[in-house]
C-alpha cells in the first residue's frame, strides 16, 4: 500500500476511534457527574472534530498540481492543523468555565471507580492509535497526521492525570480536587494548542527544514557534485509531506549543457534518496558567477 493510501486510511480510522473514544468518556462522566471527567470528555469532541478535519486536509493535500495550483496542494494540512490548534483552546476555555462552576458549587460523585474503568478503557484505545498516528506521521511527513497524534497522546496523560486525581478525592473526600483538576486538565490542553498551532503557522510561513536535515543536504551536494566548481544559496522549506531544495551550482564556463546537466540528475537523483520527498531545483551558472559565500566543491 502507497504512503498516501496509508496516510488517508488512518486518517478515516482516527475519525472512528475518536468517536468510540468520545462515547466512553461521556458514559464516565455521566456515571459520575465528575467535572474533571467532563473537560476529558470535552478534549475528545475536539479529537472527533481535528480527526475529521485532518481526513479531508490530507485528501486535498496528495491531490496531483493542477492549473490552478502549478505547485500542488501540500499545505493544506497546515491550515487543518492551526483549525485544530484553536479549537483545541477552544475546549481549554470550556472547561474552565465548567470548573470554575463546579468549584462554587461542588457535589458528590456518583459510582466512582465504574466512571474511572470505563476512562481507562479510553485511554488504553487512545494510547495505542496516539503511538501508531504519531510513528506514520513522521514517516510519512504528514504534519495533519502527526498533530492529530500529538493532541490524542495528551488526551491520554490528560485521562490518567484524571483518573489519578479522583484516587486522591476519593480517598480525601475533599470534592473541590475534582475542579482543580478539571483546571489543571485545561493548562494542559491549553498549551497543547499552542504548540499544535505555532508548529502548524511556521509550516505556511515557509520555515526552513531543520539543521539536521540541512547539513545531510549540504554534505550530499558536496559529496556528489563532481565536476562542478561550487554551490551556493542553499534555500528549504518543507510543505506538508515535501521538502523543497534550491541551490545554485557553478560550473566551468564552457562545459557543455549536456554534461552539467548530467551532474544536476546525479545531485537530485542523491537529495532524494537522502531526503524522501524532496522536490529538487538547481540553477546552474558559469564560474563568473562564483560568490564569495560558495562552498567549494572537489
Amino acid at each position: 500500500m502507497s504512503a498516501k493510501n496509508t496516510i488517508a486510511r488512518l486518517a478515516g480510522w482516527s475519525i472512528v476511534i475518536a468517536c468510540v473514544v468520545l462515547c466512553l468518556k461521556t458514559t464516565a462522566w455521566w456515571i459520575t457527574g465528575s467535572v474533571a471527567l467532563y473537560s476529558d470528555a470535552v478534549e475528545s469532541v475536539i479529537n472527533v472534530v481535528t480527526a475529521l478535519m485532518a481526513w479531508v486536509a490530507i485528501r486535498i493535500s496528495h491531490r496531483p498540481a493542477d492549473k490552478g495550483h502549478p505547485f500542488g496542494h501540500y499545505k493544506a494540512e497546515y491550515f487543518s492543523a492551526v483549525v485544530a490548534g484553536v479549537l483545541i483552546v477552544l475546549a481549554a476555555i470550556l472547561i474552565f468555565s465548567e470548573a470554575v462552576s463546579a468549584l462554587l458549587d461542588p457535589h458528590d460523585l456518583q459510582a466512582p471507580l465504574a466512571g474511572m474503568a470505563v476512562n481507562a478503557v479510553a485511554a488504553g484505545i487512545n494510547g495505542l492509535w496516539a503511538w501508531l498516528l504519531i510513528s506514520e506521521g513522521r514517516k510519512s511527513r504528514s504534519p495533519a497526521l502527526a498533530a492529530d497524534g500529538r493532541h490524542i497522546l495528551v488526551d491520554v496523560v490528560t485521562s490518567a492525570s484524571v483518573i489519578i486525581g479522583l484516587i486522591l478525592v476519593l480517598a480525601t473526600g475533599w470534592i473541590f480536587l475534582d475542579s482543580l483538576i478539571a483546571m489543571a486538565v485545561g493548562v494542559n490542553v491549553l498549551l497543547e494548542g499552542w504548540r499544535v498551532t505555532v508548529s502548524s503557522v511556521d509550516g505556511l510561513m515557509d520555515g526552513a527544514l531543520d539543521d539536521e536535515k540541512t547539513d545531510r543536504i549540504r554534505q550530499t551536494i558536496l559529496k556528489t557534485a563532481s565536476g562542478a566548481i561550487e554551490v551556493h544559496d542553499i534555500k528549504t522549506r518543507g510543505a506538508g509531506h515535501v521538502s523543497f531544495i534550491e541551490f545554485h551550482l557553478v560550473v566551468d564556463g564552457k562545459m557543455s549543457v549536456a554534461d552539467s546537466h548530467t551532474i544536476c540528475n546525479r545531485v537530485e537523483d542523491a537529495l532524494q534518496a537522502a531526503i524522501p520527498g524532496a522536490n529538487v531545483t538547481i540553477h546552474v551558472e558559469p564560474d563568473d558567477e562564483s560568490t564569495r559565500d560558495g562552498i567549494a566543491i572537489g
